[in-house]
């Protein structure tokens, strides 16, 4: 028998009960019978949780034609275009998010092609963050798709746990779609558990387990590892995050300044980074568009562009940040693609401010090639208090 006042360590997620794990627990849920039953030894001890829905476009698409519900979708442009999203059903066949919508439909010949509806995912997106803020006023929205949540200042009224198993049932009953959920002692391993959970999970990630959880996984776990970081890191013999921890502070330091040595904590399960805590360096916010046709006149290219910049405002003022620095990209007909810094006077969510930044940019880069995509995206990001700051001129 636990000791009187012992935390509990079994939760069933869809009832709410929570136990003290016996020596050979039963795999369901004695009161409501369900199999949805997390067993940790931390499970009242964490607070920081990563919330992500589940392929949300394509989600929401299946809610309102449930004649879909068990076929392949994807949420993209026409075949010139890319995926945004695809279904669990197409995904299985390959497809991926970013993918050429030709390859897509090679992948997955049945698949049914949505052109997605941004203002009905915006107002979804609304509604679920609504119902996070109910659960935590500790909200980090990361994309319109997910979040990261700190629990620690309702913990003593209910476990976190039990609070994020009420909100993915919320979640899918009034929004219809479902959540994978992380719960762990720091930003990074809450991430990698709502990925290592999806779908429709809730992986825990404990002190006592992270290390051994982290290990095996490859190095592009880690924040801020992309396709570029990852060769460099393998190039070096590092492959997993295993690995990586052999390699010597100094000599990270040496290759790739702070940033290696950050790295390195990662790698050992260690994240300073606060949920709501600025600046987000790490995040970034940014829309693309590929033309239906190759465009190569400034007057045809700009007013995709004003769209695609009103697009990044918006999701700047929604997350209540702000870009110190933008980027601007471009791919010719040939698919060579080239990006180029362009930095605001100060940081900003404003959609005139980073139309008129990056706009020059684009008309000093044009010479006459044909064009088949542009985006912008908005980096080093910082707290909205930050932005747009008067301009005193204007004021007299």
């Amino acid at each position: 028998m636990p000791p009187a006042g012992a935390a509990p360590t079994r939760l069933c997620r869809d009832c709410g009960r929570l136990d003290h794990a016996a020596p050979h627990p039963a795999p369901a849920c004695p009161a409501c019978g369900s199999s949805r039953v997390l067993d940790h030894p931390e499970l009242a001890a964490l607070s920081v949780a990563h919330v992500d829905c589940d392929a949300f476009y394509a989600s929401l698409e299946k809610r309102d034609r449930p004649e879909l519900a068990d076929r392949p979708v994807i949420v993209g442009g026409g075949m010139r275009g890319v995926v945004l999203t695809a279904c669990y059903v197409a995904r299985r066949s390959g497809v991926r998010a970013a993918m050429a919508m030709a390859h897509a439909m090679r992948l997955c010949p049945d698949a049914t092609v949505i052109r997605p509806d941004m203002e009905k995912y915006r107002r979804e997106s609304r509604r679920i963050r609504e119902l996070m803020e109910m659960a935590s006023p500790a909200v980090e929205p990361v994309s319109i798709d997910e979040a990261y949540l700190d629990l620690a200042e309702t913990a003593a009224k209910e476990p976190p746990a039990r609070a994020l198993a009420r909100l993915a049932l919320q979640v899918e009953k009034r929004v219809g779609v479902t959540v994978s959920i992380g719960l762990a002692p720091n930003k990074m391993l809450a991430k990698i558990a709502s990925d290592l959970g999806k779908p429709r999970g809730f992986r825990i990630i404990g002190r006592g387990d992270g290390l051994a959880v982290l290990g095996p996984l490859p190095v592009r776990v880690l924040p801020g590892v992309g396709p570029v970081m990852q060769q460099k890191l393998e190039a070096l013999g590092f492959r997993t995050v295993a690995d990586l921890r052999g390699a010597k502070e100094d000599e990270m330091a040496h290759r790739f300044g702070r940033w290696g040595q950050r790295l390195l904590r990662y790698a050992h399960g260690e994240d300073q980074r606060r949920v709501g805590s600025g600046p987000h360096r790490n995040v970034t916010i940014g829309a693309e568009r590929t033309f239906e046709r190759d465009l190569r006149l400034m007057g045809e290219i700009e007013p995709e562009l004003a769209r695609l910049c009103a697009r990044v405002a918006e999701r700047l003022q929604r997350a209540e940040l702000a870009a110190a620095n933008l980027t601007l990209k471009l791919r010719r007909a040939d698919r060579h693609t080239t990006t180029h810094a362009c930095r605001p006077r100060d940081p900003t969510m404003r959609a005139e401010i980073i139309l008129a930044t990056v706009r020059p940019v684009l008309a000093r880069l044009l010479d006459g090639a044909s064009y088949r995509l542009v985006g912008v995206t908005a980096h080093d990001l910082v707290a909205a208090s930050r932005a747009d700051p008067p301009d005193l001129f204007e004021e007299m």
